[in-house]
C-alpha cells in the first residue's frame, strides 16, 4: 500500500509540474530575421489548477549556420533579456503572456540560430523550483 501512494504522490508531482509549462507563442519558427533588429518574443504561460509563483526568464541566442544547434539546456547563447517574468492577459482568447523586445545582435552571423528560452518559476503548496528550457529555430539573413 505504501509503494502505491509513493508512486501515486509521484504521478501528482509529475502532473502538476508539466501543467506548469510554459511555451513561446512568437515568434514562428524558422523567422527570418535580420542582425541589429529588434525581435519581439512572445512567452506564454497557461492558467492551472496548481498554485504557482513566477521567478523569471532568460532570453538567449546562439548562431549555429552550418552546425548543430546546443539544447538551451546545455547552452543558451547570448543572454538578451535576464529578469522578472509577470504574464497577464491581454485578449480572451490568448493565455496570459508578456512580451519581451531583444536586439538581434549587428555582429551575428547569417544562417540558423536558436533562440532559447529558461523559464524558472515555483509550484505548489511548498513551492518547489521548476526549471524547464524552450527553444525556436529562426533564421539571420
Amino acid at each position: 500500500m505504501k509503494s502505491i501512494l509513493s508512486g501515486l504522490s509521484l504521478a501528482f508531482l509529475a502532473a502538476s509540474a508539466f501543467a506548469q509549462n510554459a511555451a513561446i507563442g512568437y515568434p514562428p519558427q524558422g523567422l527570418s530575421v535580420s542582425p541589429g533588429t529588434n525581435l519581439t518574443v512572445q512567452v506564454e504561460r497557461p492558467n492551472s489548477l496548481t498554485g504557482s509563483e513566477e521567478v523569471a526568464v532568460v532570453i538567449g541566442l546562439q548562431s549555429c549556420p552550418g552546425t548543430p544547434c546546443i539544447a538551451p539546456a546545455d547552452f543558451m547563447g547570448q543572454i538578451l533579456y535576464n529578469g522578472p517574468f509577470n504574464p497577464q492577459y491581454h485578449e480572451t482568447y490568448n493565455p496570459p503572456y508578456e512580451n519581451f523586445t531583444i536586439q538581434i545582435p549587428s555582429n551575428i552571423a547569417t544562417g540558423t540560430a536558436l533562440l532559447g528560452v529558461a523559464h524558472v518559476t515555483l509550484i505548489g503548496a511548498g513551492l518547489y523550483p521548476w526549471l524547464e528550457t524552450l527553444n525556436r529555430t529562426i533564421t539571420i539573413s
